[in-house]
């Protein structure tokens, strides 16, 4: 796995990678293998480090404090991400570290997802069989960025997968490695306004 140490001016990128059946998944399979393979990014693939689900929280926010960036690589699972993820979410972005009372660990970090999805994107428009597009159902880790005053940036997003040649899956890969490499992290808070939580509403 890659070094999190950053490369000159390099922004340090925490790749938190969850796909249960990663081996039998072409596009996370190869952009795993992109990722891993630049100085500045660390791949931790919470399924392997986790297959029971019982998360070292210490740990992770030891992780998330180290990088600038936190892509998470998942697939599109019933509208959100796979269990593991979610589970890591209401598990480490604890109340007075994340958000609320003294929550600002991750205040001015990025948070991006890297995402595939089955169906094309025509899929996921208002006349589309799904009704809503991606951006209405990417809100929820977005408004979750923004209450632990994270910088949300546009997904990284392949859709229609099952169609994809071996080629375009390649082409794919080698365009998030690039991706990867050439992201700008902005060192002021861009648009982050942190709601004060009060400890009754958490």
């Amino acid at each position: 796995m890659g070094s999190t140490a950053a490369t000159a001016e390099k922004p340090r990128i925490l790749v938190l990678f969850a796909h249960p059946y990663h081996r039998a998944s072409r596009v996370n399979r190869a952009m795993a293998a992109a990722a891993r393979q630049l100085p500045q990014v660390k791949l931790h693939d919470l399924y392997e480090t986790y297959p029971d689900f019982h998360i070292d929280v210490k740990r992770e926010q030891a992780l998330l404090e180290a990088h600038d960036v936190i892509v998470m690589q998942h697939p599109f699972y019933w509208y959100s991400c796979p269990a593991l993820l979610k589970e890591w979410m209401d598990s480490v972005l604890e109340y007075g570290w994340a958000y609320g009372n003294g929550g600002n660990a991750l205040h001015g970090k990025d948070l991006v997802q890297a995402i595939s999805t089955g169906g094309p994107d025509f899929a996921y428009r208002s006349d589309g069989y799904n009704r809503v597009t991606m951006h209405e159902l990417l809100l929820p880790f977005e408004r979750s960025a923004v209450l632990c005053g994270m910088n949300y940036r546009e997904p990284f997003l392949l859709q229609g997968v099952r169609s994809k040649s071996d080629q375009e899956i390649a082409e794919h890969a080698a365009a998030y490695a690039r991706w990867l490499d050439t992201f700008q992290h902005p060192r002021d808070c861009v648009g982050c306004d942190q709601p004060d939580v009060p400890e009754t509403d958490r």
